[in-house]
């Protein structure tokens, strides 16, 4: 694949997004340390200028900022850090005013950070004239890898349609240091698990599969597709009901 002229055409439709939506604006991104915010901001930093990209690293209690700082730095854009482990921990403590025993489900607790980051990255932008980036990719989309209204929320997507494997061609073309564009996937917290490891198949069975519909191991792509059937409706548009319009109010 020529990844030099993919590249052109995803800094081509940011910059155009932004001309409709937001001349003057700034991308706003959650630098995590990985390859897609690293890939992303690099991007818009391309298509929009240097001074018009925002970093925000926003680590919990615990967690690394995974070289955040190195990466923005060595974009040349602005850097943020912004800790939200007084925001988890005041959030966790309402759990038990639900009456449930236990407070919230750990699955819901999980999810509390990422919905928080979100929350953060718009008040960043709402505050310096900025639309935030979602930096969710195919990859994890298809099969569900992401929060509702947390990291998978964001005002323009710049890698919604590409899969991993084109994520990193894209990093390698533009010359990211191979440390943060190959970098194994994993949430950062102390003892985390690789991606591919909670998955249980890699991002190039997943690629492979998407792209060509192929995967040799069966029980492999019944897993594929079960996650994916069970998490579809996190990238659909929000269902109203249609018979509304037929409503004479």
């Amino acid at each position: 694949m020529d990844y030099i002229s993919l590249k052109d055409k995803c800094v081509g439709w940011i910059r155009t997004w932004f001309e409709t939506n937001g001349p003057t604006c700034s991308a706003v991104i959650g630098m995590s340390g990985g390859k897609d915010s690293t890939v992303c901001a690099a991007l818009c930093a391309e298509a929009l200028g240097k001074d018009r990209v925002i970093g925000v690293a926003m680590p919990s209690d615990g967690q690394s900022i995974n070289e955040a700082d190195q990466i923005c730095s060595w974009l040349g854009i602005k850097y943020l850090c912004l800790p939200i482990g007084k925001a988890e921990s005041a959030l966790r403590s309402l759990g038990p005013l639900t009456g449930v025993p236990d407070g919230f489900s750990r699955q819901s607790i999980l999810n509390i950070p990422p919905r928080i980051r979100m929350t953060i990255l718009y008040a960043v932008a709402q505050t310096m004239n900025g639309m935030v980036a979602n930096t969710c990719n195919l990859s994890e989309d298809y099969i569900g890898y992401a929060t509702l209204f947390g990291d998978a929320a964001g005002s323009f997507s710049p890698l919604g349609k590409l899969c991993v494997r084109e994520i990193r061609g894209i990093g390698h073309a533009m010359g990211i240091p191979s440390r943060w564009v190959d970098k194994k996937p994993d949430d950062g917290l102390p003892g985390s698990m690789a991606d591919e490891d909670k998955f249980g198949f890699t991002y190039d069975v997943l690629d492979k599969y998407i792209r060509e519909g192929i995967c040799e191991d069966a029980a492999i792509r019944e897993k594929i597709d079960r996650m994916h059937r069970a998490n579809a409706f996190k990238t659909e548009m929000l269902h109203i009901p249609s018979f509304i319009v037929d409503l004479e109010l």
